[in-house]
């Protein structure tokens, strides 16, 4: 549990070329030898690991001053997390998303990329179901990856459970619902373990930008730990006790420009190393024809996203078309959302909030703010918050 591979880079080498000319004067082609190795967190040291590689390269010369050159390479680039001591993964909660159902493709492929790969890599996964895991409310025994059988070798925790890694026990605590909550506020009171990790809902915490936590547990319910790890909320924040790490990656707008990665703790130190994320689902472009030309726009970056278009500026309508048209066309998104006429809403919503493209729960914040009445802002946002929560599941 030392360390944990998150994200690779390659660099590649040559270590001579060899040219030889053919029977046009004016053409050549070539071969390069050489070696590929990548430094990342399962590879720290260069030329480790090397592998092989190799380049073909062609070249015509078009005449004394110009030529064109082309080429193919080929390598391959190794690691291994046996270099950084990696042998337990711990989820802390909500593996799935919807509480309520999974279709067939989504827990087949769910199993072939996530559980087959763990299972293969010897990899003992210990998973805290999450309140997303379950389908009732009040109980988390029906939950989705026992019934499913998805899981394959992992160890399941619907209740709260002592659990020793190298010598140091954790206490491992899943969701608290109406089942387990006598039996986990009891084990939690007394609990030896100096760690303690789980799906919990702490108050005074950051869910999303902006929005805090007014429900569930009280932080002094946790003060015997020295530190105290959770999942649950999508937010990366911590008080110097409790840590809530975040998602690993985005899953809706509200994520957008949130911190996102893993996490290792290593079991000696005690220490908690954070591995980013730089992968982006969720991405904006700002529409301003009279400082950009978007025919040359590229947008190679926004494929596979899901991708806001907000028009700044509109001046030269066939450009606009054109990159709607090139969106659309040349590369691949998995949705995005124009917001082109904003005059309609500016008498009663900041034009500004729009343009920030927030998740709906920052949007009805941000909305009630703004409204002129008497009663209690703050349990509007309450409520609208419940009806929203509601409405995900």
């Amino acid at each position: 549990m030392k360390r944990l591979i998150i994200f690779f880079s390659i660099l590649n080498f040559s270590s001579y070329n060899t040219y030889s000319q053919v029977t046009d004067p004016y053409s050549e082609i070539g071969l390069t030898l050489g070696t590929s190795y990548y430094i990342g967190d399962l590879n720290d040291q260069h030329f480790k690991l090397t592998r092989p590689a190799t380049a073909l390269h062609y070249k015509t010369n078009l005449n004394r001053r110009f030529a064109i050159r082309g080429g193919l390479s080929f390598g391959e680039i190794r690691g291994s997390d046996k270099e950084n001591n990696i042998d337990t993964l711990i989820h802390l909660g909500d593996v799935v998303d919807r509480r309520k159902f999974i279709n067939h493709n989504t827990a087949h492929n769910f199993k072939k990329v996530f559980f087959n790969k763990l299972d293969e890599l010897n990899i003992d996964t210990h998973i805290i179901i999450g309140n997303h895991d379950t389908y009732y409310k009040n109980t988390n025994e029906v939950n989705a990856l026992q019934n499913l059988d998805i899981n394959k070798g992992a160890k399941l925790y619907t209740k709260t459970t002592e659990v020793e890694f190298d010598g140091l026990p954790i206490l491992f605590i899943p969701w608290i619902c109406d089942d387990n909550e006598t039996d986990s506020v009891e084990k939690i009171k007394n609990s030896t373990s100096s760690i303690a990790m789980g799906h919990l809902e702490v108050k005074g915490f950051e869910m999303h930008n902006g929005h805090y936590n007014e429900h569930g547990q009280e932080k002094a319910m946790f003060k015997r730990f020295e530190k105290v790890l959770s999942g649950h909320f999508h937010k990366k924040s911590d008080d110097g006790q409790i840590y809530y790490l975040g998602t690993q990656y985005e899953m809706t707008w509200s994520d957008y420009m949130c911190p996102k990665g893993f996490h290792i703790f290593d079991t000696q130190t005690r220490e908690l190393t954070r591995i980013p994320n730089p992968i982006r689902m969720f991405k904006k472009i700002v529409y301003n024809d009279k400082e950009n030309n978007y025919d040359n726009f590229d947008l190679q970056e926004y494929n596979e996203c899901f991708v806001k278009l907000f028009v700044s500026n509109k001046s030269d309508n066939d450009m606009y078309d054109r990159l709607l048209d090139r969106i659309y066309n040349e590369i691949d998104v998995h949705a995005i959302d124009v917001i082109e006429d904003m005059s309609d809403v500016n008498v009663t919503v900041r034009s500004d909030i729009l343009e920030q493209g927030e998740d709906t729960l920052t949007f009805l914040g941000n909305y009630i703010d703004q409204v002129n009445t008497d009663l209690d802002k703050q349990k509007l946002k309450t409520f609208a918050k419940e009806l929203y929560s509601e409405a995900s599941e």
